[in-house]
């Protein structure tokens, strides 16, 4: 049996966590391989639904979760998180929890510093969450990081914090904003040492061990290709590599361990914060969509700009992605609209061309080029077969994977956890 990995196939938010919550029943270990606590999954289990933004979402069914090397780590944030869950009745702990040894911390200027720097560009802002993920990624591409492993080592620690305040207080002080004192600092992280390292150790042998016994591994991304630092819309995009090729260097593993890639995408599609949205829809339809998907990020509570599904950028992130196949959300959402749109395409500059272009301007100018099809009267919430759809959301899905060149494996059709369609096996490979 294969292993899975999951990424989004849009700008985020397309329900990876209820995917990947159904997938991790069948599965031994989860691994989250980047991003930070800028991500949010929902988990809907029962009556009792859980907001995830850091641990993997196996944990939720009791599987080996894993914070891979590629995530960077606020530790507030983590155990903050881990009392909720428990408050909630999960069990979480050094038992069934792993960080690897080697993750970058993200530390109280971080998110000082991206705050800064998000006032000053004004109306040019990204649109971060300001939880200080860019800077962490800076200082880890800088090489003076602060990593878990460096909690064991107090002589080291108090080096580095020397290194990282020089950089971070001349950067604060020239955007003029509070700057921040070694002592304090190091006196948190001495204190955080013993409660964070018991969950630290190299996962890169648990999971190498996996592999030699045939465990199943489900490879959890955050954010989705269009985000991607490299392949996404630039700059209006995260701090690290959201592809699943970085699964391989963000967990600790070969990239032929990643196995199966499932691309999630929303049967619409939403961003939030700022960048281009080319099918972005300003009327009643896209208020309608942003009402019924209920549509605010799960951390920041922000809505997310809604529109038509963009069938050639659904078509990009599969081939910049590797994605074999495709899980189809929220088809539920667009129930009894009578006519339905897909981006098939731009017109930039009066140029037709069917990928989004790399240049920022570009981007800005490219104008849809849609095909309409019809919509369905019938519903298709809670379907759990192909037979349970109406033929017009049937015929709508086909057209997709045509025009996306891969096939849909699952289909979910509310945020019930068992209101899923399965078409194909993904731990089959």
């Amino acid at each position: 049996m294969a292993n899975v990995a999951i990424i989004g196939a849009q700008w985020g938010d397309e329900g990876k966590g209820k995917v990947v919550d159904w997938l991790a029943s069948r599965a031994d270990i989860v691994v989250r391989f980047q991003g930070g606590h800028n991500a949010g999954h929902t988990l809907v289990v029962g009556d009792t639904t859980y907001k995830l933004s850091l641990l993997p979402s196996g944990v939720v069914r009791g599987k080996l979760g894993i914070i891979g090397n590629g995530v960077v780590l606020d530790p507030d944030a983590l155990f903050s998180e881990i009392d909720k869950v428990r408050a909630q009745g999960l069990d979480v702990g050094p038992h069934n929890l792993r960080l690897a040894e080697n993750t970058p911390l993200i530390l109280p200027l971080h998110p000082a510093l991206d705050r800064a720097r998000e006032a000053a560009r004004g109306e040019d802002k990204i649109g971060t969450t300001g939880r200080g993920i860019g800077p962490a990624y800076e200082d880890k591409v800088g090489r003076r990081s602060i990593r878990v492993c460096d909690l064991a080592e107090p002589e080291t620690l108090s080096a580095k914090l020397d290194e990282l305040l020089l950089h971070h207080n001349s950067l604060l002080r020239g955007l003029g904003s509070p700057e921040f004192e070694k002592q304090p600092l190091l006196d948190a992280l001495l204190a955080l040492a013993p409660r964070l390292l018991p969950y630290a150790e190299a996962v890169w042998e648990t999971l190498d061990a996996a592999r030699i016994d045939g465990k199943r591994v489900l490879f959890e991304g955050a954010q989705a290709v269009m985000l991607d630092v490299d392949h996404g819309t630039y700059p209006y995009v995260t701090s690290s590599n959201t592809v699943a090729g970085n699964a391989a260097a963000g967990a600790g593993v070969g990239p032929n361990a990643i196995g199966t890639v499932l691309g999630i995408a929303k049967a619409y599609a939403t961003r939030v914060g700022s960048g281009p949205f080319p099918s972005e829809l300003f009327d009643d339809t896209g208020k309608l969509l942003g009402e019924r998907g209920h549509e605010f990020g799960t951390v920041t509570g922000r809505p997310r700009r809604c529109g038509w599904f963009d069938a050639a950028m659904v078509r990009q992130a599969v081939k910049i992605g590797g994605v074999n196949g495709l899980v189809l959300t929220k088809l539920d959402v667009l129930d009894g609209l009578p006519e339905l749109q897909i981006c098939v395409g731009y017109r930039v500059n009066g140029v037709a061309m069917k990928r989004l272009p790399a240049g920022m301007r570009a981007q800005a100018a490219a104008e849809p080029i849609f095909e309409v099809m019809q919509g369905w009267a019938g519903s298709t919430r809670g379907a759990r077969s192909y037979a349970e759809l109406p033929a017009e959301a049937v015929k709508y899905v086909r057209r997709i994977e045509e025009l996306v060149e891969a096939p849909v494996m699952m289909l979910s059709t509310s945020p019930d956890r068992d209101d899923t369609i399965a078409l194909r096996d993904p731990f089959a490979g």
